[in-house]
């Protein structure tokens, strides 16, 4: 009888990190999308039964949220890639004049993560010789040089992710006749905000109950209050 390999789901590699990033500003994205674009249309929707009105609102809000998310991302990702790549040309020149002090820095990094001192040695050498600045920047830094964050590639995601999401409450309100678009926008943002948790959970291997729970109640809490607002402005006109 041979022996099986054991298998696993786990995620290793250096890829890891950068399928994270892609992760959280998708999820970040969407969730903003939907649960903005719905506070938003079902707000105008609480003082006003104009479909003109709700498309207005709804597509401002969705091109002003999809720019904004976009800029954020780039802004907030190009700082982290311009840390990096500063962090990644001290590590350059200090090998250049300093090589026999970064052999020492990596061989004690090594035995902190539980390596004894011979070993740590020969590792922190074979590493060194093989590509030294890798080496520092994934030991000491965190960092895979053939990897940095991409601006561009954030922006892009959340660009398309919050106008994915935001497209749903967008048409559940547009779309039904007046006697029924509230009362299926409200359902559908529940259900998205809903399937959105339960798949950053399970992509993220999180709980899914309690991911589940934070979408669906901040999106509840959101339609309600712009709601009650929106129908206290309808009613004093406003």
């Amino acid at each position: 009888m041979t022996a099986q390999t054991p298998e696993h789901d786990e995620a290793h590699g250096g890829g890891l990190g950068s399928r994270l990033n892609w992760l959280r500003a998708a999820v970040l994205g969407a969730n903003d999308g939907i649960v903005s674009t719905a506070g938003l249309v079902v707000g105008v929707a609480g003082a006003t039964d104009s479909r003109g009105a709700l498309l207005t609102a709804g597509l401002a809000g969705l091109l002003a949220g999809s720019m904004s998310m976009a800029a954020g991302e780039y802004v907030s990702v190009s700082t982290q890639r311009d840390s990096e790549k500063a962090a990644l040309a001290q590590e350059k020149r200090e090998l250049a004049t300093e090589p026999q002090a970064e052999l020492i820095e990596l061989t004690e990094m090594l035995e902190g993560k539980g390596l004894d001192g011979q070993l740590a040695r020969e590792v922190a050498e074979q590493l060194t010789e093989h590509d030294a600045l890798r080496a520092h920047a994934e030991v000491e830094l965190g960092i895979d040089p053939d990897e940095l964050t991409n601006p561009w590639h954030a922006a892009g995601a959340s660009f398309l992710a919050f106008t994915a999401g935001a497209l749903l409450p967008l048409l559940a309100i547009v779309l039904p006749p007046a006697a029924h678009r509230l009362w299926i926008t409200v359902v559908a943002v529940l259900a998205a905000l809903a399937l959105c948790g339960w798949s950053s959970a399970r992509l993220g291997a999180a709980p899914v109950g309690r991911a589940v729970l934070r979408n669906v109640g901040g999106g509840a809490v959101a339609m309600g209050v712009t709601y009650a607002a929106g129908s206290v402005l309808g009613a004093v006109g406003v």
